[in-house]
């Protein structure tokens, strides 16, 4: 029988009440843009991809749980070089459920869970399967324009009643072509109409939406579509088709291939272009599909979304029908967004949907309150993303912190290239708009009335930077996925465009806090959406502790990993994320490290590096990329890469440097175009501007232990293809570790410990 909103004890046994207490927590809980610009260099392709191994916020990547309930690691309290630390101590994992009981977690796809549903507010809202809440939209916005993109010059749409339909038919197309209950559709390509109506037909369906990263390797494919036993996988063309055509006879479940963009250059058994598997379903009666609806629920997984995978394999992370809809409804109210009824929403859809936080906001979020989506240009990243927002000018708009600081080193170099007047001009502005701003999220008394040199601003530059790109419509502009710098927070707050932080993962169906215009402080992640809670295990006495999460929106578990489930839940259901945060006296939830990434030396110091790698690329403008070493030695040291072009096409880093890295070496009195000028110490005025950049650093540091003795430039950035970014654009600290372990081990092949900071690594 269906579920529906009067059949509400459908779900008696399927939820659980408020979450347990627990004596050594510390809990909070919520109640209730003159410039041109452009992005034609950012080739990267992030995506806000959270995990026990990353989170989806300020300081995004974290890298598992402690999972021994005796094991205590010490990990620093504060987000500055400080050393003072805490204790994190995990309690029992969540026993095993018993035969045919329900509990809070499952590692069986098939299985359903407890819901962990509150007595009251948005936490005690009727569970609502996919179908339900796409019906509901259906209902209200059926006329409203759901879905947009373009098809060479020609604009194409979709309203909500036709989005529905178009669902329903691949769902019956998926059913034919033999998708069995609780297995796989696998969807790998670029955001697009198609990979959302192949993601809902295949939990329509019965089966689970699968999204995998467009930059994985055949056998990274591999491994996720036999993990989920995938039925059916999508492929957006010709190059994505040949990775799965390499290892299809590994894959003893597969079915069919769909080709959703372009041309078949060849035919293949049960491999359909997009228009043949639409027509399979077109005229196939809407029983069998109507039978398999009707009996889904809430607490049953509808979709995976598989971790990248920085410390070992990818995890299938299981998210329910309940996850989806519910983290909608809880943070579209969070936000304030509006129904199509009163102002229809508009969002760009642009990062990778195989991550949770695009699929949250382009798909779900959206669809609860009939906004409309529309599609970027494959190039996006590459260059055409701006062309797309100045056309379609969103009303929300979400970008990982590698999009603004591109964003942010274009302006710089077309400001640079100003008048003089007009540089003046800007400079007056960006003071004027980040006092005022900072005001404003003080709550001074200056809120209630702006200066009259903030409007005047505003006409004169704001405005005009809002326009130029794309965000003169934008009330609600948002980062995280990873860590983004206070440098590129105050830039935008400067020129009048606030970044509100948000905070999650994709255990946590994305979201857990977020921030908000009259909520909000410069790098904090906000304040939990309604109905979850956060508390802090073994808070030390600055209030550091390792973050945990309850509520509605934490994951079912992962799929056939009980272990690995039991690490990250603990005995009384709370997600342990991995990170250490704090609460000032307002609320507010700062990250201040990761537990996995802390640097303990071989003298004991406990070292969270992210800050330290954050100050140099701070102190140096030319550093792309910074990764300190130091664990288990003697003294610390670092890897530094430098501001490169990349290639358009490839995404790799080239050898040229950007505008604004030569700009930066002109000013130095160097005539370095390229990094091959300068890695290794071969430009003697660079390198001696980096020294100076780090002893600057040092300096700041409290002990010895904490100042970086040795460094060296690298001969190329990092990057996502090279290996040492995850999707997310965050370091894979493992993964150059090994890349470049002779020239880690040359920081430490002499006998003598270095004590000043001037001893950098000499050039080869």
């Amino acid at each position: 029988m269906q579920l529906t909103l009067c059949e509400p004890t459908a779900m008696s046994e399927a939820v659980v009440m408020e979450p347990p207490k627990a004596s050594d927590f510390l809990e909070s809980s919520c109640s209730a843009g003159d410039s041109a610009a452009s992005l034609d260099d950012i080739a990267a392709d992030p995506a806000n991809e959270s995990s026990e191994e990353e989170s989806t916020g300020e300081i995004g990547a974290h890298a598992g749980v402690i999972s021994s309930s005796t094991k205590t690691t010490e990990v620093p309290a504060e987000q500055a070089a400080n050393t003072q630390t805490v204790k994190v101590q995990r309690p029992d994992s969540l026993s095993v459920p018993a035969v045919g009981e329900q509990g809070l977690w499952t590692s069986q796809g098939d299985a359903e869970v407890k819901l962990r549903m509150g007595d009251s507010g948005l936490a005690a809202e009727t569970p609502l399967t996919v179908d339900q809440m796409f019906t509901s939209a259906v209902e209200r916005f059926g006329d409203y324009m759901a879905l947009s993109w373009k098809e060479g010059e020609q604009q194409k749409s979709l309203n909500y009643r036709e989005y529905y339909q178009t669902c329903r038919t691949a769902a019956k197309s998926f059913l034919k072509l033999g998708l069995q209950r609780y297995h796989g559709v696998g969807i790998l390509g670029f955001n697009s109409a198609e990979w959302f109506i192949s993601d809902i037909g295949a939990i329509l369906a019965g089966g689970f939406a699968v999204g995998i990263y467009t930059t994985n390797s055949p056998e990274a494919c591999q491994y996720v579509a036999d993990n989920c036993r995938a039925n059916i996988l999508v492929v957006e063309n010709h190059k994505q088709l040949q990775k799965i055509l390499q290892v299809e006879d590994k894959l003893p479940h597969l079915k069919a291939i769909i080709q959703y963009k372009d041309a078949l250059k060849e035919k293949r058994p049960n491999l359909y272009t997009w228009a043949e598997f639409m027509e399979l379903g077109r005229d196939e009666p809407d029983a069998p599909l109507d039978a398999i609806i009707s009996s889904q629920k809430p607490n049953q997984c509808c979709t995976l979304i598989y971790t990248s995978g920085t410390t070992g394999q990818p995890k299938g992370v299981m998210l329910s029908h309940d996850n989806l809809t519910w983290t909608a409804l809880s943070t579209s109210r969070h936000v304030r967004l509006t129904d199509a009824t009163q102002t229809q929403e508009t969002v760009v859809s642009y990062l990778p949907l195989s991550h949770i936080a695009a699929q949250m906001v382009d798909i779900w979020v959206t669809m609860k309150v009939g906004g409309a989506t529309h599609f970027a240009q494959p190039d996006a990243l590459k260059g055409s993303l701006v062309n797309t927002l100045k056309e379609v000018r969103p009303t929300a708009f979400m970008g990982v912190p590698r999009v603004w600081e591109k964003m942010q080193e274009k302006m710089k170099s077309i400001g640079s290239k100003s008048s003089t007047v007009r540089r003046k001009v800007a400079a007056w502005a960006k003071d004027v708009g980040l006092q005022t701003n900072l005001a404003k999220m003080n709550q001074s008394a200056a809120v209630g009335r702006p200066p009259f040199s903030y409007h005047l601003a505003k006409k004169l530059v704001f405005k005009k930077v809002r326009k130029a790109l794309g965000l003169d419509r934008c009330n609600k502009c948002y980062t995280g996925a990873a860590p983004i710098t206070k440098d590129t927070l105050e830039f935008f707050l400067s020129l009048d465009i606030p970044l509100y932080e948000l905070y999650g993962m994709s255990e946590s169906t994305g979201p857990h806090t977020i921030s908000l215009p009259d909520a909000f402080k410069l790098t904090s992640c906000g304040k939990e959406i309604p109905g979850c809670k956060t508390k802090l295990h073994n808070p030390d006495e600055e209030g550091n502790g390792e973050i945990c999460f309850w509520g509605r929106h934490v994951f079912m578990g992962y799929l056939n990993m009980p272990d690995k489930t039991e690490e990250a839940l603990d005995a009384e259901g709370w997600l342990h994320s991995g990170d250490l945060g704090k609460h000032d006296q307002n609320g507010f939830l700062f990250i201040t490290g990761r537990i996995k990434e802390l640097i303990i030396t071989a003298g004991g110091e406990n070292i969270p590096p992210v800050p330290t790698e954050d100050a140099v690329k701070e102190a140096v403008p030319l550093i792309s990329n910074a990764m300190l070493i130091g664990d288990k030695k003697k003294f610390l040291s670092m890897l530094l890469t430098i501001k490169c072009q990349v290639n358009a096409e490839s995404g790799d880093p080239e050898d040229e440097l950007t505008p604004e890295a030569v700009e930066f070496c002109r000013k130095l009195g160097s005539n370095a175009t390229r990094v091959s000028e300068i890695a290794g110490g071969r430009d003697r005025a660079i390198h001696a501007a980096i020294q100076e950049g780090i002893n600057r650093v040092n300096e700041k540091a409290t002990s010895n232990a904490q100042r970086i003795q040795k460094w060296i430039v690298l001969d190329r950035d990092f990057s996502l293809g090279g290996g040492e970014l995850g999707p997310t654009m965050k370091l894979k600290r493992p993964v150059v570790g090994k890349m470049y372990k002779e020239q880690i081990e040359n920081f430490y092949k002499e006998l003598a410990t270095p004590t000043t900071p001037d001893n950098p690594l000499p050039p080869k």
